[in-house]
């Protein structure tokens, strides 16, 4: 029953809770910079940098975590692939 709540955090290391809040984690940054993408597009000496500069850290992050992800777990035909 609660397979499907924690096969994936498994897949990547993570307990449930440990995935929550790293996906909390993004989401939020997230919705930060899109909100400062939209005051951008109405003021656009605001926040010139913010989406460009929270897009390329927030990839940076992921690419990490799945790169330890990657090593961490071992091979099997069955493991699921990491998608962040």
């Amino acid at each position: 029953m609660l397979k499907p709540f924690t096969s994936h955090p498994e897949a990547v290391g993570e307990t449930y809770g440990e995935h929550m809040g790293v996906a909390f984690s993004f989401g939020f940054t997230l919705i930060g910079a899109g909100l400062a993408c939209l005051v951008h597009g109405l003021l656009p000496f605001a926040f010139e940098r913010t989406g460009s500069n929270t897009v390329r850290a927030l990839h940076d992050r992921l690419s990490r975590r799945c790169a330890m992800a990657e090593t961490a777990a071992p091979a099997s035909i069955d493991a699921e692939p990491v998608a962040g």
